[in-house]
Parts: C-alpha cells; structure tokens; sequence
C-alpha cells in the first residue's frame, strides 16, 4: 500500500527529505505522497520513514492503493531500474516473503 499525508499536515518539512523513493513532494496546500513511487520504504529501511518522523501522524495508508509486500518490492526494483542502478545494487525480493502477505504485516 502507498501511505497517504492528510490534511493534518502541518507543513513542518521533515518528511521529504526523508523518502528515499523521492515520492513526496508538496501539493498545493501540504505535502502529498505519488502512490506510484511509494514502497512504504521497502527495499530501503524496515519502517516508512516519513511516519517515523512526521511530529502530527498524519500519515496513514491509503486505502485508494492497496498492495501486498510482494507488489511494493517488485515496485521498488522498478523505481531502482529506472534510476539506473546496476542489478547487481538493487536488493531481490526476499526469498522467504509470501506473494500475498499484506502490506501491513
């Protein structure tokens, strides 16, 4: 699942800087998150960084995106090939993950 800024965002800007996936950038009135390059960090670290650090939690997952472990991982080699990492750098799925283990577990 893609997570979702609501509109209890205060605009502190502590989460950008924080994806590593580059997918959150500020919309018109606060932040917002591109689903499209959201893995919930996966592939990089083994929490969302911008919950970890948004002082209002304000950032839950969006229901509009729904994606097991397996879909973020494929996403995350995705976004890692079009970045231009060699596939040698970019991490594989782990071997043990279940294709349809919810997002959330």
């Amino acid at each position: 699942m893609a997570l979702l800024i609501t509109d209890e965002c205060i605009n502190c800007d502590v989460c950008e800087p924080e994806c590593p996936n580059q997918a959150i950038s500020m919309g018109a009135e606060f932040y917002e998150i591109d689903p499209a390059k959201c893995t919930e960090c996966v592939g990089h670290f083994d929490e969302p960084q911008c919950v970890q650090v948004c002082p209002v939690s304000c950032i839950p997952v969006n229901p509009a995106h729904v994606e097991t472990r397996m879909t973020l991982w494929q996403k995350y080699q995705g976004l890692q090939r079009a970045a231009g990492l060699a596939e040698a750098d970019i991490k594989p799925v782990p071997a043990d993950l279940p294709a349809d283990l919810p997002a959330d577990s």
